[in-house]
């Protein structure tokens, strides 16, 4: 099995929940594991909780503030998986090569994520239906 020269693997997937109390509460109990970290982001409005299993992570994701990608997808869908998110390792050449691709970006620069992560999402109507997440770990401060 051959690995991508662009995306290394799966980071996460993103969960869009209402609760997010409950939903940790389910996924604990579901998973067997505690979450390692609990984080707002403020900039995309919302809180986010993180799982890991094994190499795997989980993110459950809501929404901060009415007008959130969050809050607009579950007023839509309901909750559900949101995004998959990729790992890579120059998050600027792969958001270069998308758009070089025909893949349309919901923005121009990567944003601080949450998990010390910058991020960049590709737009579901050029993906397949699926919003993707790329994701580059950032150094320590």
């Amino acid at each position: 099995m051959s690995q991508s020269p662009h995306f290394e693997h799966i980071e996460h997937l993103g969960i869009a929940v209402k609760d997010v109390s409950a939903a940790e509460a389910r996924y604990t109990a579901m998973l067997g594991v505690a979450p390692y970290k609990r984080e707002e982001v403020i900039s995309e409005g919302v809180t986010t909780v993180f799982f890991q299993i094994g190499p795997n992570k989980i993110e459950l994701l809501k929404a901060t503030r009415p007008d959130s990608p969050i809050a607009t997808f579950i007023e839509r869908r309901g909750e559900g998986l949101h995004h998959v998110a990729y790992k890579v390792a120059d998050i600027r050449a792969e958001m270069a090569r998308l758009k070089q691709e025909g893949f349309l970006l919901l923005s121009e620069e990567p944003k601080q994520g949450a998990d010390n992560m910058l991020v960049a999402f590709v737009h579901p109507r050029t993906a397949g239906g699926v919003l993707i997440e790329l994701c580059q770990t950032q150094e320590a401060k």
